[in-house]
């Protein structure tokens, strides 16, 4: 056997690297999973109060889709009742109030329902 067989055989194997796309973050960092968080981190709710505002700046998706098309959706949607006031609406907490929200909008003066 010659001495570079020899050699070979006495060596652990070479690990064999593909050519794939490396992860964009440092696998020391902790996965959603692991953090327990939803799957989609924009449905959370800061700790911290937050002014309307504030809120309205927050995004929840912002990817694009299967046609490549860019979604973006709120994490909060604002809602502005006839008294004036602005109330910052979760998209996932406050969903039955944004549906309601939605409703009064499709009603006319004598409350009957409008379609288009």
């Amino acid at each position: 056997m010659s001495a570079e067989k020899l050699e070979n055989q006495n060596h652990q194997p070479e690990e064999i690297r593909q050519p794939v796309s490396e992860d964009w973050h440092s696998r020391e960092e902790p996965n959603v999973k692991e953090r327990n968080l939803t799957a989609n981190p924009g449905d959370r709710i800061a700790e911290d109060a937050q002014s309307v505002e504030e809120k309205a700046k927050q995004v929840a998706v912002d990817v694009p889709d299967i046609t490549g098309d860019q979604i973006t959706v709120p994490t909060y949607f604002v809602v502005e009742y006839p008294d004036g006031e602005k109330k910052a609406l979760h998209h996932v907490k406050d969903a039955e109030e944004i549906s309601d929200a939605i409703r009064q909008a499709r009603v006319d003066e004598d409350g009957n329902r409008i379609w288009w």
